[in-house]
C-alpha cells in the first residue's frame, strides 16, 4: 500500500513540479501525518481506499486532480479533540500547493472541498466534484458489518481520551444527524450502491451505543 501511494503521490505532484526533492519532501510531511499514532482510521489506508475507488471515477470527474489532493490533504491537520481540523487542514493545503505552482483558483477550489467535509454539505455545485469528494469520504459507511464495525472502533479509539457517557451521546448526534438527511449520498453512483447498507449500518451503531 505505502509504495502504491507513494507512486500516486509522485506521479500527480510531478505534473506541477520538478522540484524532485520538495515533492519527496512533501511525502514524507504527509505520511508523518497520517501515520500518527494517534490515528487509527483517519490515516493513510482511508486515504488509500479514496483513491483507489476515485480511479473508478475518473471519467465522471471535471477536476480529477484538483480532487486528488482534495484528498491527500482533507485530513492532514487532526485531532479529535478539536473543531477546526478542516479549515486547518484546507490552510496547510493551501501553504503546499502554491510552491507545486497550482493557480490561485484551482488551489482555492481545492481548499474549498477540504472545507465541505466538516459538515459534509455541498459548497460547490458548478459540477459533481464536491458531490463525489464527500461520498468517497463517507464510502465506509456503506461497507459490510464486519468492516463497519472496525471503522467504529477505530474512530472509538480516536477519541479514547472521552469516557462512554461522554462519547457515546456525541456520536449519537451524529449518526442522527445522518439518518435524518434525506439521503447519504449526493451521486446516483454511490446512493446506488451504499446507500441501503449504510443507513443499517448507522441504525445499528445507534440501537449499539
Amino acid at each position: 500500500m505505502i509504495q502504491w501511494l507513494y507512486n500516486e503521490w509522485n506521479t500527480l505532484a510531478s505534473k506541477y513540479s520538478e522540484d524532485e526533492e520538495l515533492i519527496s519532501t512533501y511525502w514524507n510531511e504527509i505520511k508523518t501525518h497520517y501515520n500518527s499514532k494517534s490515528r487509527h482510521y483517519h490515516n493513510l489506508s482511508h486515504i488509500y481506499n479514496m483513491l483507489l475507488q476515485i480511479e473508478v471515477l475518473k471519467s465522471s470527474i471535471i477536476n480529477y486532480d484538483l480532487c486528488r489532493f482534495t484528498i491527500w490533504y482533507h485530513d492532514i491537520i487532526y485531532k479529535s479533540t478539536k473543531k477546526n481540523n478542516e479549515l486547518k487542514s484546507a490552510e496547510f493545503a493551501k501553504n503546499r500547493l502554491k510552491p507545486l505552482d497550482l493557480d490561485e483558483k484551482s488551489i482555492e477550489i481545492v481548499q474549498k472541498l477540504i472545507k465541505s467535509t466538516q459538515k459534509h454539505e455541498l459548497v460547490l455545485r458548478e459540477n459533481d466534484d464536491n458531490a463525489y469528494v464527500l461520498d468517497l469520504d463517507l464510502s465506509i459507511l456503506g461497507s459490510n458489518w464486519d468492516t463497519y464495525k472496525k471503522y467504529t472502533d477505530n474512530i472509538r479509539k480516536e477519541y479514547a481520551i472521552y469516557p462512554d457517557f461522554m462519547y457515546s451521546p456525541g456520536r449519537k448526534k451524529v449518526l442522527a444527524h445522518f439518518l435524518n438527511r434525506d439521503t447519504l449520498y449526493f451521486t446516483d453512483y454511490f446512493r446506488n450502491k451504499y446507500e441501503n447498507q449504510a443507513r443499517e449500518n448507522l441504525k445499528r451503531e445507534f440501537e449499539l451505543l
